[in-house]
């Protein structure tokens, strides 16, 4: 099993799919990056050698944001629309949806906890 940004990486997965368990990784960026460290996205990790793994380190740690550098810009994106006052920003502090879904049907939990 390997460890990248947090995330454990099954040996049993395919690397394509597997990179998607990292925060921030869709299935463009994952062939992406197997194809900058020049490996097929439908071998298995536990198949992969030392130096490819290396590789596919060192390739992820360069300049692209995922795992938990994405996670903090997305808190400090929420708390920046807290601070100024938005409508969005109020909702987010509410636990209500903020992106124009109705609450009526939906969204229960949420607007039971805040009646109380």
């Amino acid at each position: 099993m390997i460890y990248i940004y947090n995330t454990n990486l099954s040996d049993k997965k395919k690397l394509g799919s597997a990179l998607r368990d990292i925060h921030g990784m869709g299935s463009m960026k994952a062939q992406y990056f197997c194809d900058l460290i020049g490996v097929s996205s439908n071998i298995k990790i536990n198949q992969l050698s030392v130096f490819d793994l290396e590789k596919l380190s060192q390739a992820l740690h360069q300049n692209h944001t995922i795992g938990p550098e994405v996670r903090r810009k997305m808190r400090e994106n929420r708390q920046r629309l807290v601070t100024i006052g938005s409508y969005r920003g109020f909702r987010f502090v509410e636990g209500l949806p903020c992106r124009g879904q109705r609450t009526h049907g939906n969204a229960r939990i949420a607007r039971r906890s805040k009646i109380k």
